[in-house]
């Protein structure tokens, strides 16, 4: 046992913006053009150019910078075609911007039960398809989590569904080599704090479809400047949305873009620094009588920025004891069986605005499902004593 061993670092300090992009957004302050179209005559603004640089990096043909990647979600789902009291499928194991974004768009989150290892159940998913009739799927890759995406887009195809990507947790990752966000008609991500680069809110909408990315610039805002967009479709892919899309003033600003643009130069490594700290954490946890891990699908590859364990023996008072006790010796961890939402965490019946489901499954996961931030500031060494004191809270003894 380590019971005096304490962890003194903190869950929610990311590393500092880089100096470059210091530099590019003070630049941004000193000329007062902070509005993406406030640019000047003959020059590509900031949040263009990421446009730009952000669609070569993911390997799609269009992108548009926009303002959270909720909205994104939800700019996304209306350039689909989603119309009011559409049903919409969604994992029923997802952060509550998912089935916010289907309910903010007047269609109704049909949820789907996730498997152990906190994935979408492939055959609950067809059975809903089949039974709902929708013609949707918001997939959200929540926690980082990859499903066979092979098999999942098989199903879709099967029954008429138009996927569209949640990859707030996933902006690298890849399945069999094809990054997250490039399977379904689009992917959306978020440049949130807490993602995998930092502009303290924002979000891409990124696809290869001309006519739903010009339905989604001229839905973001664009006042008919579409032209200034750095990753666009030709101007006549505009002809009919330009009179048809509602403007949703949901644009990203050049400070924010200025901030991202040269974080992309270092995203790939660190998804391996990432990947470091989760194995570190999960080599402590690995073999523990109490604590289980979701097992990760061979054709994943992942970016560890967080790491999720179950207890499945434990009772709602002895989950919420093991928090306590844990956040005592500096360990913070959330818990998605809690009976009110907290902070960023919720699950399905918190979300009151959407029908109540059956979701036993679900439920039985989330009972006992804890997650954890992996930031960058976490050494190698913090990580392996984190998982220490967890599995000693855990009541499991070390080897």
């Amino acid at each position: 046992m380590v019971s005096n061993e304490t962890f003194k670092g903190s869950f929610t300090q990311q590393e500092p913006i880089p100096d470059e992009a210091i530099a590019a957004a003070v630049a941004v302050l000193r000329s007062g053009r902070l509005h993406r179209y406030n640019v000047e005559p003959g020059k590509l603004g900031e949040t263009a150019m990421l446009e730009r640089d952000y669609a070569r990096w993911q390997g799609a043909t269009y992108c548009l910078a926009v303002a959270s990647g909720g909205q994104a979600m939800q700019i996304a789902l209306r350039a689909a075609g989603v119309a009011p009291n559409d049903p919409v499928l969604t994992n029923s194991f997802t952060l509550a911007p998912v089935p916010g974004a289907i309910h903010a768009v007047g269609a109704r989150p049909v949820l789907v039960e996730i498997d152990e290892n906190l994935l979408i159940d492939m055959t609950d998913l067809a059975t809903k398809a089949e039974r709902s009739g929708a013609k949707f799927l918001l997939l959200s890759h929540m926690r980082g989590h990859l499903c066979d995406m092979d098999r999942l887009m098989d199903i879709a195809d099967a029954h008429g569904l138009v996927v569209i990507e949640d990859c707030a947790h996933t902006m690298a990752a890849r399945w069999n080599g094809k990054r997250s966000g490039n399977f379904g008609l689009a992917g959306c991500f978020s440049t949130q704090t807490y993602k995998h680069i930092n502009s303290g809110e924002g979000g891409f909408l990124t696809s290869d479809d001309p006519d739903f990315i010009a339905r989604a610039t001229i839905l973001s805002g664009s006042y008919m400047l579409y032209e200034r967009h750095g990753a666009g479709p030709a101007p006549a892919h505009y002809d009919v949305p330009r009179y048809e899309m509602a403007n949703m003033s949901a644009r990203m600003d050049e400070l924010r873009a200025a901030i991202l643009r040269p974080q992309l130069a270092t995203l790939e490594e660190n998804a391996k620094r990432w990947n470091a700290r989760y194995d570190a954490v999960a080599q402590e946890l690995e073999g523990s009588n109490e604590i289980v891990l979701p097992r990760r699908l061979d054709g994943e590859f992942m970016v560890g920025s967080s790491i999720q364990f179950r207890l499945p023996d434990r009772d709602a008072a002895s989950c919420r004891d093991f928090v306590g006790r844990a956040a005592a010796r500096g360990v913070e961890l959330k818990w998605f069986g809690a009976a009110e939402p907290t902070g960023f965490t919720s699950s399905h019946a918190h979300w009151h605005y959407a029908e109540r489901q059956s979701l036993p499954n679900t439920d039985r996961v989330l009972a006992t499902l804890f997650d954890m931030r992996l930031p960058l500031t976490f050494s190698l060494e913090d990580c392996h004593l984190i998982g220490r004191i967890i599995r000693d809270v855990a009541g499991d003894p070390l080897p």
